[in-house]
């Protein structure tokens, strides 16, 4: 398998996987449809699924937000490690991909815990924000258009709780945020976001090289 995390051999990827990875059988299914899907490379990497899961369960998550689901590998995942009383707002715009993701969660049995908006995530967040929602999300993961990040990352530390954490997704693209010689709009928006996030002191941070890179930010 080729890794999907940098600076891993795909030998070092495979054993990496084989001794830590426990992938409900429901999501290894959707990961293999997606690959089938057009732009399946979107699709987080299994171990950030698990990772995700695993967050969400110690921090004691009862509420998530999701801003980009394409065909819900995150979503379930995180759905899947939820209470029975927990929820997950997921916002999106694809109609198609969401559909992939719809037919899953109600396989998985988690569809009654998961509210799906399909209109730009930043028309959802106000939304959400004008209902009364601020600070009521445990989690919130990130991982949609990249010229957006900014504004996505602003609106989310309104709806997070203190204490709560924000995870955003792609914070090493590939590489490309190194190499000063890509100055195209998404690399530049992600570049200057992480370095926002190094002097923003509303929250405590840690970025981790899993997959094409994690940020975690923790909401002081």
């Amino acid at each position: 398998m080729t890794s999907k995390n940098l600076g891993l051999s795909p030998e070092l990827y495979d054993y990496f996987q084989g001794i830590s990875l426990r992938e409900p059988e429901i999501l290894r299914q959707l990961r293999l449809e997606t690959l089938t899907y057009p732009m399946h490379q979107m699709q987080i990497a299994p171990e950030q699924g698990q990772f995700m899961a695993f967050l969400v369960k110690l921090i004691g998550a009862k509420k998530i937000l999701e801003i980009g689901v394409f065909t819900g590998y995150s979503s379930l995942a995180m759905a899947l490690a939820l209470p029975s009383d927990g929820q997950l707002i997921a916002c999106d715009q694809d109609p198609n991909s969401t559909t992939i993701a719809q037919r899953y969660w109600t396989l998985a049995g988690v569809q009654d815990q998961i509210q799906l908006y399909l209109n730009p995530a930043i028309t959802t967040l106000d939304r959400l924000l004008e209902n009364g929602e601020s600070q009521s999300f445990d989690l919130v993961f990130i991982d949609a258009d990249k010229r957006n990040y900014d504004r996505y990352y602003e609106l989310s530390l309104q709806l997070v709780r203190s204490g709560g954490l924000i995870l955003i997704d792609n914070v090493l693209w590939d590489g490309k945020v190194a190499d000063q010689s890509v100055e195209d709009p998404q690399t530049q928006a992600i570049r200057d976001l992480n370095q926002k996030l190094l002097q923003d002191d509303r929250i405590d941070l840690s970025l981790l090289p899993l997959a094409d890179g994690l940020t975690l930010a923790r909401k002081r």
